[in-house]
């Protein structure tokens, strides 16, 4: 999987926010917010291509978590990316 181009993440205080680039993203309705958590893997996999096992191997590093969570997590973080059309 790769993320798609076209987006920028943008922190607003302690929220982030991805947003459509260009003249054809002057869409509001394309603003997806992350947290924390979901904007450190998005900046980690810029230009990189990714699978379920990197994102977890990810979460594992920079958080107190375990394995089982880290893996729902993603499960889920994936599955929204997708409904969003942010990887491809």
């Amino acid at each position: 999987m790769k993320l798609r181009n076209g987006y920028t993440l943008r922190s607003l205080g302690k929220e982030f926010i991805l947003v459509a680039e260009g003249l054809d993203a002057v869409d509001f309705s394309r603003m997806i917010s992350m947290n924390e958590s979901a904007a450190f893997l998005w900046k980690a996999l810029e230009n990189k291509d990714f699978d379920s096992d990197t994102l977890v191997d990810l979460l594992l590093e920079e958080y107190d978590i375990t394995r089982e969570v880290a893996e729902k997590d993603v499960a889920t973080l994936l599955q929204t990316w997708k409904e969003a059309d942010l990887i491809i």
